[in-house]
Formats: C-alpha cells, sequence, structure tokens
C-alpha cells in the first residue's frame, strides 16, 4: 500500500522551505508489507505541528516513520539548540523532559567508569558525555550532525569532534575501543549502514553500547500519541527489544540481553503531555507526580516494559559485513 504525504500530514506552522518527503521500506528486512501503527503530531513549541504516521512492518515488526522526510528536508524539523538548550516546553505545559534525555541518563551507569580506551559517542549533542568520560581517563572523540553541537563540544570543552554522520571519512578501521549510541541511533535514515560502519571502527574485543525508547512498552501503551519517547518525526525507527537485537545482529553485532532501564522522568513528561492534549483517561494524570511516577517505573521495568532499552554488543567476526 502507498501513503501519500497529503493524507498524513497537516501542517499547524509553516516550514521554512517546502519539504522532500519518502516513503521507505522497512529498515530492517527491506519488504514493503507493513499497516498503520498510528498518527500523531509534532508536539514540540514551535514546531510543524504537522501529523506523521507510524506503521509496522508485518514481515518482521518493526516500527518506523513512514512517510518521512528525507535527509535533506530532516533538518527543518530539529530546532537549532535541540540537543543543546537545558529545557523544551510541550505545548501548553511546562516540561523538563529533554534537559531529563540529557542528564539522569541511568543506562550510562553500565560503561565502566574508568578507563584508557579510545571512546565515540554518536550523536555527542553538547559533549556532556564526553567531558564527563574524559575527566575518567578515557580518549574521546564525538560526532554529531548538528554543527552548533560540535562546535560548543570544541571549542567550549576543547575536545575533539566532527560533524556528520557514519561512515565517516574522518575515521579508520579499529579507532576505537567503545562506541555508544544514547539515544541517536533512531534518529538516522539508514541505521543498518550506521551500525556497519561502527562495526568497521570498533578494534577488536571492541563494545558497542545503545540506548533507545521501547516502543513496546507499557508507557507506550498507556499514553499513546502523547508518549514522551515518541518525538515525530525526529524519530524515525521506533525499537522494540527484538527489533532492536534483530537490527543489531543484521548490522554485524552480537548483541547482548536486552536490559530494561527505568525513566520516571519520561513518565511525568508524557503525563504533562496527555495533559496539555486533552489525551487519556484522568488517572495518567497524576503520574505527573514524581512518588507516583516513580512507582510506575518500577513496575514498569519489573514488568520488562519499561520505556527505555540498553544493550551492549560486540562485533560479530564469524562473518563479513558490507559498509554501506
Amino acid at each position: 500500500m502507498t501513503f501519500f504525504p497529503s493524507n498524513v500530514l497537516v501542517s499547524a506552522a509553516p516550514l521554512p522551505s517546502p519539504v522532500e518527503w519518502e516513503e521507505t521500506p522497512c529498515l530492517l528486512c527491506g519488504g514493503r508489507n507493513w499497516s498503520p501503527l498510528l498518527e500523531a503530531q509534532d508536539l514540540r513549541v514551535g514546531g510543524s505541528g504537522c501529523w506523521f504516521r507510524v506503521v509496522q512492518c508485518q514481515d518482521c515488526g518493526l516500527c518506523f516513520t513512514n512517510p518521512r522526510p528525507s535527509p535533506r528536508s530532516i533538518g527543518q524539523f530539529y530546532p537549532q539548540d535541540y540537543w543543546t538548550r537545558p529545557g523544551w516546553r510541550a505545548r501548553g505545559r511546562r516540561s523538563r523532559g529533554w534537559s531529563s534525555w540529557r542528564r539522569g541518563w541511568p543506562e550510562r551507569t553500565h560503561l565502566e567508569v574508568q578507563g584508557k580506551g579510545r571512546l565515540l559517542d554518536f550523536g555527542c549533542g553538547a559533549g556532556s558525555f564526553l567531558e564527563r568520560m574524559r575527566r575518567q581517563g578515557w580518549q574521546v572523540t564525538g560526532i554529531d550532525v548538528s554543527p552548533r553541537a560540535v562546535e560548543l563540544v570544541r571549542r567550549g570543552l576543547g575536545l575533539p569532534a566532527v560533524i556528520g554522520s557514519l561512515p565517516h571519512p574522518d575515521f579508520a578501521p579499529a579507532s576505537f575501543d567503545v562506541i555508544t549510541m544514547w539515544h541517536s541511533l533512531e534518529h538516522v535514515h539508514q541505521p543498518l549502514a550506521v551500525l556497519r560502519a561502527a562495526r568497521q571502527l570498533l578494534a577488536p574485543g571492541g563494545r558497542l553500547l545503545v540506548a533507545v525508547p521501547n516502543i513496546d512498552s507499557l508507557p507506550f501503551r498507556w499514553f499513546r500519541a502523547a508518549w514522551f519517547g515518541l518525538d515525530l518525526p525526529r524519530h524515525l525507527i521506533h525499537f522494540s527489544p527484538w527489533t532492536l537485537q534483530a537490527m543489531l545482529e543484521k548490522g554485524g553485532f552480537r548483541p547482548g540481553p536486552v536490559r530494561h532501564v527505568r525513566q520516571a522522568s519520561w513518565l511525568r513528561s508524557s503525563a504533562r503531555l496527555a495533559c496539555a492534549m486533552g489525551h487519556g483517561p484522568n488517572w495518567l494524570r497524576w503520574l505527573r507526580r514524581r512518588p507516583l511516577a516513580g512507582v510506575a517505573s518500577w513496575y514498569s521495568c519489573y514488568a520488562r516494559q519499561s520505556d527505555c532499552l540498553f544493550v551492549t554488543a560486540v562485533a560479530d567476526t564469524t562473518h563479513a559485513v558490507a559498509v554501506g
């Protein structure tokens, strides 16, 4: 079936220039047999107000945004300070959501705090994680598609960083011992190309650490279009535990067990969004309160349905994987 952007998107605010849309096959299996999962708006204040569709592949189960802005157009949906500002405002209510994404980061505790290895942070933002790891002995490098973020890392922190994505011509094979992808893999148009390039950059015994939102979670079922982890259209891929592992395997890695990470701040942000939208049952409003959000996040994690996933993977040396 074919979905046309005119049927999916209703703009509530003018965009800087015409958007180039593309329909993509499944980013995991390449199939074109999908069904609609939900439609939701770009809820960032000052954003487009457009509606976007998330579909689910009927062959492998991957969920992804389709149709989507092309790589040349997606930048219009990112404010200049998307990864560098301390917070953002959801429509109608104050939200501390994005600062929670760039601070707390409980999944980062799974990386050893001491080391003298070479670390690449894919999607480094303003570099707070790079600075922390540099202080703990790592040789760090950042990469980000945002020129402003890279400039902050270079001039503000004095750390090496490059503009762009993977593969990148500045990096030689086996250049790093650890590559981290903290909530960045869901933003890329071609995840398999990124993962295959990352595999080539890892030295023998190197590790890839990935954290992504979990669409197969209780919070997504509770909040649906108001779920904070949806973030359309900037999130192009919406992983579940199984599809994350499958994507890593196809990208040339052997993933370890999926760990579910508590994110009580995401629940509070989702509850604020739901209130602003008038969305969902009234009991969801109580999750704006820190103690109740904490209990709900513990329950989601205990049930292995939390809204954040973390995986450590190593390169699969049993077969060659082409980059691209």
